[in-house]
């Protein structure tokens, strides 16, 4: 719950004004009854207009004070808790902006999603709620109990039984709802989970007609999520009446112990009235702090979910923050290991040792899983080396910021993703302050122009989620575009030309050699002619480098590259 230190160094002068305010409106509550029982005994007893008029009227000025004060309080508390929750989103989501992919990684997608929304919700809920009614109750319940008391000693010895026995229920009610609350939260995890990756693969359910499936899966997860929210409300469901019951059961007590004591003469029937309203008040109060600790149990749950995020550790540290510049585009590994798991996991990569010099163009090819995507993902520092040393111009890049890092490096991943908006939104993601003229350019280096050029709206076409309006190739096209715009000195095509037909492909390859000389570039391919005309091909084979050279070297030393080029050229190496 560190986290929320900083909020509330923040915020804590509109709080505690809101609480003022509340206070005041608390006050004029507690003030009422009495100002009513002293009209009844006083005035109404003693048939004195003059006394009901006079008190009747502090009375209404006592309820339009506390009228304003609540009027004033709600605008206050709907301020800061809308802010609050408002900044919490944004701090939350800064913070896995800045996780490394190891740490994202600890957390299901989907719920990051749930703590971003609902969870930011429950908190922000009860900061409200603090502001209206979960700081009113206690004080309520305190004064309904100090002016009861002072009403009539005799009377409240009913409390001083209620009150401990409601007391136990609410504490009673919070140890077993808050675990309850924790397994709601986590079954909306898996609902989330499975909305999003239906709606991800929405095209890959319909071509197979998996709906039935697709909806049973969804059933279940949903048939979960509501039968751990039904356990949670009835729990809450046997508390609060049972909290109810004993409250009522101490009014019908004062009213029948003051019953007597009006019959024998010993007390007043306005005093019996007031106590009775505040006995009322105490009901409202006490059912007011159970539904506090309900909400506190839910948001506890949602803080702590929270807060994990918050104390995740960004394992990546750096030395400097420039970039360096002694011979631009160059890469070493040197020896390099990695595993997903650290050190005692299984390794995806296995002393790996080359060199890709400025200007180079390098092809990756391998089988799959061999660990070619795990290789490129290291260059920017996605993940770090297990062991080994990954140097990027001559520099270490584990003493380099990341942010530095990738600003010379760009990579048009494997899966293709296009943001909503229009074209030349997605191109400027590379870039944003470039011109008409440099995100041409790019697009023409990707063979992306002539196709935009025959959209009626041309750069500003706009892109449906995930560009649903576009071809696979044509994304694919666009995504290169937005790397090229960049203008870095090392580019990443990590399988990013599949879609493309041969014809394309061999274009874009001259306009990269026309256009962008002294560019690194990694290729990674599937398909062999993509990389045969490469300065250097590595190929890899289980994590493994299995040979390293130009096409004709590896067709003449590589048994793994001789059998891929047998398998898709179809024929034998002579």
């Amino acid at each position: 719950m560190k986290f929320l230190s900083k909020y509330i160094k923040k915020y804590w002068l509109p709080f505690s004004v809101a609480v003022l305010f509340l206070t005041i409106e608390a006050v004029s509550d507690l003030l009422q009854p009495t100002i009513m029982s002293k009209i009844i005994d006083n005035g109404v007893a003693n048939k004195d207009l003059d006394y009901v008029f006079k008190y009747g009227g502090i009375m209404l000025l006592v309820t339009a004070l506390g009228a304003l004060a609540a009027s004033t309080r709600n605008v206050i508390s709907g301020i800061v808790s809308q802010n609050f929750g408002s900044e919490l989103r944004s701090d939350l989501f800064r913070k896995i902006q800045t996780l490394s992919f190891k740490s994202i990684d600890k957390f299901d997608r989907a719920s990051l999603v749930t703590r971003l929304t609902n969870d930011v919700t429950q908190v922000q809920v009860f900061v409200n709620g603090l502001m209206r009614i979960f700081v009113k109750a206690p004080l309520l319940c305190i004064g309904g109990l100090i002016m009861a008391t002072h009403l009539n000693i005799h009377l409240s010895v009913v409390l001083a039984v209620i009150v401990p026995m409601v007391a136990l229920i609410i504490i009673l009610n919070m140890k077993i709802s808050f675990p309850f609350f924790v397994k709601v939260q986590k079954a909306l995890d898996k609902v989330n989970g499975i909305m999003r990756e239906y709606l991800s693969g929405v095209r890959v359910v319909k071509a197979f007609n998996r709906f039935d499936f697709e909806v049973s899966k969804f059933s279940k997860a949903n048939n979960e999520f509501q039968e751990k929210s039904t356990s949670a409300i009835r729990i809450m469901a046997i508390f609060s009446p049972l909290i109810m019951l004993v409250v009522n059961l101490g009014i019908v007590a004062v009213l029948w112990i003051g019953g007597i004591r009006v019959d024998n003469g010993s007390l007043q029937a306005g005093t019996v009235i007031a106590f009775t309203n505040y006995m009322t008040q105490i009901l409202f109060s006490l059912m007011m702090i159970s539904m506090v600790f309900n909400m506190f149990v839910r948001a506890k749950a949602s803080a702590a979910r929270i807060g994990e995020v918050f104390d995740e550790k960004n394992d990546m540290a750096w030395s400097k923050e420039g970039q360096v510049f002694h011979s631009k585009g160059r890469i070493d590994f040197e020896n390099v290991t990695f595993s997903y798991d650290g050190v005692e996991g299984e390794p995806i990569l296995k002393n790996l040792t080359f060199t890709c010099l400025p200007g180079e163009t390098i092809g990756i090819i391998g089988s799959t899983g061999s660990g070619k995507s795990s290789l490129i993902g290291l260059i920017p520092r996605f993940y770090d080396v297990t062991f080994g040393t990954i140097k990027v111009n001559g520099e270490d890049i584990k003493q380099l910021n990341p942010k530095s890092l990738r600003e010379k490096i760009s990579i048009v991943p494997q899966k293709t993703t296009l943001f909503t908006g229009s074209v030349i939104e997605n191109i400027r993601w590379g870039k944003e302050d470039a011109t008409m003229e440099e995100i041409e350019r790019a697009a023409k280096m990707a063979q992306a122009h002539d196709f935009v050029m025959e959209s009626p709206e041309k750069y500003e076409t706009k892109l449906g989620q995930g560009g649903v309006n576009f071809s696979g190739g044509q994304k694919q096209r666009l995504s290169i575009a937005r790397a090229l715009v960049k203008q870095p000195e090392i580019l990443i095509l990590d399988d990013s030309t599949s879609a493309l037909d041969m014809v394309t492909e061999s274009k874009l390859k001259e306009s990269l050699k026309k256009y962008a000389s002294g560019l690194t570039c990694l290729i990674i391919a599937q398909r062999i002619t993509s990389i045969m005309d490469a300065d250097k091909i590595i190929v890899l084979e289980d994590g493994e480098m299995a040979g390293i050279g130009t096409h004709e070297q590896l067709l003449n030393d590589c048994k793994v590259y001789q059998e891929i080029y047998k398998s898709q050229i179809g024929k034998e190496v002579e």
